[in-house]
């Protein structure tokens, strides 16, 4: 047994053993796909639950194994291991992988092997906070200049899915007997959202163009280090073709300047970087509340764009405004037009839960951040506003939470603390903000966000904010972060019904 090469040619996957680890939507993803390729695969997950045995049969009816309960016993003959997400590098059936000498690539490396000749480009995202605001921007700018794309990767359908589409359509005209012209693609190109567990497992992923927002320490009990982290975030710049997007601003080491120096890029990619100051040459920034271009101009040293107001941006947080600065950028980098920046940033709508006002209740704003699940996050989302009464807690996942609340000390008027680890940010508190009245919360139901609104609203007062940023993940009391955000402006409308 060993490993076996794979390109985008059909003839590499027929009759290759691939075994696919994890159940999960990429999972399926990539299963479905390879099999549809000649490949013979198994799918396995360590869960045996009702949800995972449908999933099963509906693999099943499609010729695929799938083997649940056991996820550490590599299948025999296996000739490629095709793993979600989310797995650990020191996962068992990994450790087997190697052993018999088998490679393990994630679904994104599996996507950018089927792409083929004349796929469409990849503009790429990752970062520790921001990626998927970012990458929707992305998208909506794209769109306002005319191209043809889809947010995928960390978000939206499956890229496997999107890039077979794209090569399908390009394989269709190619049947017809046309030659290729502009146009035969599904898309035009494509933005990209990558997390680090992606980037890990996606070794020959090479962007057109690509962008770290910003860098903090999170889940590294995952990547084992902060410096593994960052190395696996840096592997978005390996390769780009046009643009290294970093962030200009950012202070912290490593910082993401820093993993576009250690890059190995095409000859002639530029380093571009984004600000909330004014922009040096080959930097876009703000100035007197415009968001400009000195990088993608004839004369960078003398000429400026303008973009976009920051009104144009929704929500003009500081960090929102940085999220829209790096979009531009790669749509810049990709030959967007400057009016297009406008009208997909006006267009654009965020997601729920990301800093989402949900009511205003005697004076005070009630907004959602259930997304901000790591104290950088929470940190951006609590510069946002002036007064507040910050509901937090909950899985903290190792961090640690003093310099979030030593950063945001001034603007707490109060704090309602829940979930598993409150305790952690309890003592912050403690420790950086003891003028701040401190509701302790000790149950984990999920009935606790009633109370904590309403206790929260005992604090507040006219023309504060009662922000739910958590800075820590939702499954010791809810499903995800979603469910979390869903039961806080629940919440919130039976305190505005009551009021």
């Amino acid at each position: 047994m060993g490993s076996q090469e794979v390109s985008a040619s059909q003839d590499s996957w027929k009759g290759l053993r691939v075994t696919v680890a994890g159940l999960g939507v990429s999972g399926v993803s990539a299963a479905r796909a390879l099999a549809g390729l000649g490949a013979a695969v198994t799918v396995v997950d360590g869960g045996s639950g009702p949800a995972l045995r449908a999933r099963a049969a509906e693999l099943a009816e499609a010729g695929i194994a799938v083997r649940l309960g056991d996820a550490e016993t590599l299948p025999e003959g296996t000739g490629l291991v095709v793993t979600s997400p989310g797995w650990k590098p020191d996962s068992p059936l990994f450790a087997a992988a190697a052993a018999a000498g088998v490679d393990v690539i994630g679904d994104v490396e599996v996507a950018w092997r089927l792409r083929g000749p004349g796929a469409a480009p990849w503009l790429a995202v990752t970062g520790t906070n921001g990626k998927t605001t970012t990458t929707q921007m992305l998208a909506s700018i794209l769109r306002a200049g005319g191209l043809r794309t889809a947010a995928v990767g960390n978000i939206g359908t499956p890229i496997v899915d999107v890039v077979l589409e794209d090569r399908a359509a390009r394989e269709a005209r190619s049947a017809e007997g046309g030659e290729r012209q502009e146009g035969d693609n599904a898309y035009d190109v494509l933005a990209v959202e990558l997390s680090s567990y992606q980037l890990h497992w996606a070794p020959s992923l090479r962007a057109h163009s690509a962008a770290v927002l910003n860098l903090a320490p999170d889940h590294l009990d995952w990547h084992g280090s902060m410096e593994a982290y960052a190395a696996d975030k840096g592997r978005i710049y390996e390769g780009n073709q046009v643009a290294c997007v970093y962030n200009a601003d950012a202070t912290a080491k490593p910082s993401t300047e820093d993993l576009v120096r250690e890059a190995d890029v095409e000859e002639g990619c530029r380093a571009i970087g984004f600000t909330l100051a004014a922009p040096a040459p080959s930097q876009l920034g703000v100035v007197d509340g415009i968001l400009v271009d000195r990088a993608f101009v004839p004369d960078r040293q003398k000429q400026a764009q303008e973009l976009a107001e920051v009104s144009d941006v929704r929500p003009p947080a500081p960090h929102n405004i940085a999220n829209a600065l790096a979009a531009a950028a790669l749509a810049r980098a990709f030959g967007v037009e400057a009016a297009a920046v406008r009208d997909g940033l006006r267009a654009f709508s965020p997601d729920a839960h990301r800093i989402e006002h949900v009511a205003d209740v005697a004076g005070v704003a009630y907004v959602d951040d259930s997304k901000a699940t790591n104290t950088h996050a929470a940190q951006a989302s609590l510069a946002a506003y002036e007064s507040i009464v910050w509901i937090a807690g909950g899985l903290a996942k190792g961090a640690t939470f003093d310099e979030l609340v030593a950063a945001s000390a001034k603007r707490l008027r109060g704090a309602v603390l829940i979930g598993a680890d409150r305790a952690l940010i309890r003592e912050a508190l403690a420790r950086h903000a003891p003028q701040v009245p401190v509701v302790d919360l000790d149950r984990t139901d999920t009935g606790a966000m009633a109370e904590a609104v309403r206790r929260a609203a005992r604090l507040a007062a006219p023309g504060d904010t009662v922000l739910m940023a958590p800075a820590c993940a939702s499954m010791d009391m809810f499903t995800n972060y979603n469910k979390r955000g869903d039961a806080f402006a629940e919440a919130v409308r039976e305190l505005g019904a009551s009021a």
